[in-house]
Formats: C-alpha cells, sequence, structure tokens
C-alpha cells in the first residue's frame, strides 16, 4: 500500500468521496475518522474497504490517541485531510456562545489538533502533505455563518504559515476551498430555492459533485503538486474568483 492516509470526517458526504478517491486512484493506505454515527460509519466501511477510527477531532488528547493508535497498526501518518467540520448558523446579534465556540472548537482548532499531532513525525520522516478543506464561505464571509466563516478562514492562515515552517522538510500544506457541493445537506435545500436563490450565483449553473472536490485533493496529495505549498485550490464554479 502507499502512504499511509487519515481523512477526518472521511465517512460521508465530501469526506467520503476523498477516502474513497485517495484509496482508489491514489493507491494510499486510508484511514476516515468519524465522530458519532456508528451506523454510517460500518456502512461506509463495509461498501469501501476503508478502515474507519472514532474520536473528537476538538479534543486535542483524543487525536493524539489516535494518531497513535494509526502509527502502530499502519506506520505513521503522511497524508492528513483536515476535512471534518459542523455549522451552527445564526446571525451574530442571535448567535450563543456555543454556538461560537463548538464550531471554532470543531473546525480550527481540531484542525490545529490533528496537524500539531501529525507534524512532527513528518519533519523526521522528511516527507508529508496537509490538505485543509476550507470554504468559499471562508474567503467570502456568508449571512448567518460568522461563526463558520471565521473558522474556515482562519484555515487559511494556518494553511499558508504551516506551509511556511516546513516547506524545507518536504512537507507541503494547502487548502481546498469548495463552493456549494451536492452533499445530503445541500441537496436538501428546496428546489425553488436552489433555481432561484442559488444556482443564479454560479456561473456555472450547478454545483459541484463530491468526486470533484476529491480530485483536487488527490491532485495536492500526489507527487505531480510538489510545487504546491501554502495554496488554495477554489472549486467553486466562479461563484468567487480571488
Amino acid at each position: 500500500m502507499g502512504h499511509v492516509t487519515l481523512v477526518t470526517g472521511g465517512t460521508r458526504g465530501i469526506g467520503r468521496a476523498i477516502s474513497i478517491a485517495l484509496k482508489e486512484h491514489g493507491g494510499y493506505d486510508v484511514i476516515a475518522s468519524y465522530a458519532g454515527n456508528d451506523e454510517a460509519a460500518a456502512k461506509f466501511k463495509e461498501e469501501t474497504g476503508i478502515e474507519t477510527i472514532k474520536f473528537d477531532i476538538a479534543n486535542f488528547d483524543a487525536c493524539a490517541a489516535a494518531c497513535k493508535q494509526i502509527a502502530e497498526t499502519h506506520g505513521s501518518i503522511e497524508i492528513l485531510v483536515n476535512n471534518a467540520g459542523i455549522t451552527r448558523d445564526g446571525p451574530l446579534h442571535k448567535m450563543t456562545p456555543d454556538q461560537w465556540n463548538v464550531v471554532i472548537s470543531t473546525n480550527l482548532t481540531g484542525a490545529f489538533n490533528m496537524c500539531r499531532n501529525v507534524i512532527e513525525d513528518m519533519r523526521a520522516k522528511g516527507f508529508g502533505r496537509i490538505i485543509n478543506i476550507s470554504s468559499l464561505n471562508g474567503q467570502k464571509g456568508q449571512f448567518g455563518q460568522c461563526n463558520y466563516a471565521a473558522a474556515k478562514a482562519g484555515e487559511f492562515g494556518l494553511t499558508r504559515s504551516l506551509a511556511l515552517e516546513n516547506a524545507s522538510k518536504g512537507i507541503t500544506v494547502n487548502a481546498v476551498a469548495p463552493g456549494y457541493v451536492a452533499t445530503e445537506m445541500v441537496l436538501a435545500v428546496p428546489e425553488e430555492i436552489m433555481k432561484k436563490a442559488i444556482l443564479p450565483q454560479i456561473p456555472v449553473g450547478r454545483v459541484a459533485e463530491p468526486e470533484e472536490i476529491a480530485r483536487c485533493v488527490v491532485f495536492l496529495a500526489s507527487d505531480h503538486a510538489g510545487f504546491f505549498n501554502g495554496s488554495t485550490l477554489s472549486p467553486n464554479g466562479g461563484m468567487y474568483m480571488a
């Protein structure tokens, strides 16, 4: 098998597509993490043959224990995809501290927790790939998502700074910032709202398939992307251009 790879939030939605693509097209030894849905994780493992591991990325010690477990059974993590994330939407004037804190803790601190627990082994080995799945909304902002947009914008700063710190050690750190993707959450949006409010904002006139995001990750994880460092790929259909 190829490089030992962990995809957080890797059993559903975009994460599922990333896990499958890295296994099938990258040939990597993929492990997919999840936080709570045992039934979905079991079904994913049965369908794909990809090993799963359950832990809370917002908990530093849980991340450390998971990385240690993976190292003992597979070897140290060489490719990390920080994909796991949550939303707790609401305008700031109605947002509770709990809504703010849980999103920051999971989406941003969770990325720190995972990076911190793999970076020393990557530096010692002289190789690593870290790919942070951010969001279009971290680039342009979004009504009702001050917490989510702040966390996702923070991932860009984490990506660029970590890339600078570790470039000389054979480690690249990049981000992917998807726009609207055909996940369960997006597909649950009423058809009328999709047609009148969302699709008109997307120049290509459609949402992305999860596999289109996954292909960005496969590229950034590969040797072909060795000169990409601190970069952001933005598969958003032209919705936001920077």
